[in-house]
């Protein structure tokens, strides 16, 4: 069976309403509460196309931020969500960039310091 390389992923984060607001609202979607022992999740949008969901999770003993897994997220214009990030909390670690005939990235940090990617073709 073929698959996408990233089935999952999980952004673990100390408080989780400020999280779920700063996601939500760079995005434009609603999380939705997913029932998990001994942990809080609250999981992005699912489709059946192409790519792989995942979720916020606030669990004791799992810090956030210094951890080296970077999520790239598919946005139209990248600006506009790292403009998002920064009213919402977060801060711009790199701005949008080329990455030549792969469209554009920018960098930023949610307000628990993880880092996530915008990538867009325009």
């Amino acid at each position: 069976m073929q698959r996408n390389p990233v089935g999952w992923f999980e952004i673990y984060v100390q408080d989780m309403p400020r999280a779920k607001g700063f996601y939500e609202g760079v995005f434009g979607v609603s999380l939705q509460a997913l029932d998990s022992p001994g942990m809080e999740m609250w999981v992005f949008p699912m489709t059946d196309g192409p790519g792989a969901s995942g979720a916020l999770v606030r669990m004791d003993g799992c810090v956030s931020a210094g951890n080296s897994t970077l999520v790239y997220f598919t946005c139209a214009d990248c600006a506009v969500e790292a403009g998002r990030a920064v009213a919402l909390g977060g801060k711009v670690f790199k701005e949008k960039f080329s990455i030549g005939q792969y469209g554009f990235v920018a960098l930023v940090c949610d307000p628990d310091g993880n880092m996530i990617g915008l990538h867009s073709m325009a």
